[in-house]
């Protein structure tokens, strides 16, 4: 069995702090920054006539700040985070990239978007949709109907732009989440950065969104702890510093993140389709291998919710549906049409495993870097700002 890093005692939940310092919260409030009507400024904003926010996927708090060699330019603008007061923000359960992209690109709670994890179970409850990759015959503007924060932008004056790889364009979650403004394709690094501030230089108030999806991807294959890793990020935090160095007058970029990561050892694993206990009574296996949605047969919640939470209890927060969505794990509100996507019973990680699916996922079940939970590691990230 694992050694979990909490030896006596099962942690409190450190929930999200939805409407005070999460990611849903940061669109918004740049909106309210550049003289939006009828957006929050929750996070306190300084003004500015234009703005670009650069999400890093993977860049979580915790390992920014253990690594102020291989980024020193990040790790410089740490002390500034969230407006000045030196903190992170906090992704929202589960801390993954689809629920994450969602809440940011809507300014909406996991509970109210409905985006509440890798991989969920459809309507009628008999498949699971992928999120990222997502589904041929689900129109994304049905699973998440709600306006994203840059369409009520540029309907309301602001100039909007999405400089990102020309491959996300078109996807379902962009549609589904991050639809809004003009979208001009550019590959990471010098092109990136020149479009950037093209975009920035135009009359304001000017709104951009830009994101770099790979260090999230090295993370996974090689772990955070990797020289691959490293390597990534020194190269990140050289673009984020040219960008930085290139602003125009009277603007400012922010650098945030969708999650963070933690690497979980092979012998720390437990896999689900290797183990009768744990998948008997699951017909659904959601979510990911430290955020997990569990589906169960007719009749069977209350048998997987004992066996899981006494197999995985002491690594694991275990609760059912209801208490997952009493508690705010998803924010304050679960609408209706939300509410079956949520698993019977919710696993998150507070030790060290991964409950993985060899048989079902063999792909994910091999992964070193992993997220989803509530833990530092995985749930706090930056908020960097540098302005001109």
């Amino acid at each position: 069995m694992s050694t979990s890093v909490w030896l006596d005692e099962q942690p409190p939940v450190p929930l999200p702090r939805y409407g005070a310092g999460a990611l849903c919260d940061l669109l918004p409030s740049i909106a309210a920054s550049l003289g939006m009507a009828g957006e929050r400024n929750i996070l306190g904003l300084a003004p500015a006539r234009a703005a670009c926010v650069f999400l890093i996927d993977g860049l979580g708090w915790e390992v920014l700040r253990a690594h102020p060699v291989e980024a020193p330019y990040l790790h410089s603008l740490l002390a500034g985070s969230f407006a000045g007061t030196g903190t992170p923000l906090t992704a929202g359960f589960p801390a993954t990239t689809a629920t994450s992209l969602a809440s940011f690109g809507t300014g909406l709670t996991p509970g109210v978007h409905g985006l509440v994890g890798y991989a969920v179970a459809m309507p009628g409850r008999d498949r699971l949709m992928n999120q990222l990759r997502w589904a041929g015959d689900i129109e994304p503007r049905a699973w998440q109907p709600y306006p994203s924060v840059l369409e009520r932008a540029a309907a309301a004056g602001i100039t909007v732009a999405q400089v990102n790889d020309a491959m996300f364009e078109h996807t379902p979650l962009t549609r589904a989440a991050l639809a809004g403004g003009r979208y001009f394709g550019a590959e990471f690094g010098a092109p990136r950065i020149e479009a950037v501030h093209r975009q920035l230089a135009q009359p304001g108030p000017v709104l951009i969104y830009t994101y770099a999806s790979e260090l999230d991807r090295v993370g996974h294959g090689m772990g955070v702890d990797s020289p691959e890793w490293r390597a990534e990020l020194r190269r990140i935090d050289g673009v984020v510093r040219a960008m930085a160095e290139g602003l125009p007058a009277d603007s400012v970029l922010y650098v945030t993140a969708d999650h963070g990561m933690v690497d979980v050892a092979p012998e720390q694993r437990v896999d689900v389709d290797a183990d009768p206990g744990l998948s008997a009574g699951v017909a659904l296996l959601g979510g990911e291998a430290r955020a997990r949605h569990v589906y169960t047969r007719p009749g069977a919640a209350r048998d997987v919710y004992a066996i899981w939470d006494d197999m995985l209890g002491d690594r694991m927060w275990v609760v059912t549906r209801d208490e997952a969505i009493e508690s705010g794990w998803f924010g304050p509100k679960v609408e209706d049409r939300v509410r079956e996507r949520i698993g019977d019973i919710v696993a998150a990680a507070f030790g060290d495993v991964a409950v993985v699916a060899s048989r079902r996922e063999p792909g994910e079940s091999r992964l070193t870097g992993v997220h989803g939970s509530m833990t530092a590691a995985e749930q706090l990230i930056p908020l960097l700002e540098v302005r001109s």
